[in-house]
């Protein structure tokens, strides 16, 4: 059973631009999860550590990370759990050409 407070938080962390905390958070979310709740998350997961690595300089973690991450939410458009995924998965598309541009994201997606 997904923790929902710890869910939750992750996804504040997330909104708030905490990409490191809420990689942290949502794995302890993740790892006792299965099934299509557990890719999901490994969704998310990828794109905090992808936005993480991008406000650390790492552009090609970004791109590595934003790109599974993207794989992943691709199979959950265009929307899972309340979460509007089609957005989401605009918005990263845009931050990944942004960081190929070797530009820099001034807003980052929210959840």
């Amino acid at each position: 059973m997904v923790s929902e407070t710890a869910r939750r938080r992750g996804i504040e962390l997330f909104n708030a631009g905490e990409f490191y905390e809420c990689h942290e958070v949502l794995e302890d979310v993740w790892r006792p999860c299965q099934g299509e709740e557990r890719f999901f998350l490994q969704a998310l997961i990828h794109y905090a550590v992808g936005f993480y690595h991008h406000q650390r300089g790492n552009p090609l973690g970004a791109e590595l990370q934003l790109r599974k991450g993207l794989r992943k939410l691709a199979g959950y458009l265009p929307a899972f759990q309340g979460v509007d995924t089609a957005r989401l998965y605009r918005e990263g598309q845009v931050a990944l050409e942004t960081i190929l541009a070797g530009g820099s994201i001034e807003r980052f997606p929210r959840i």
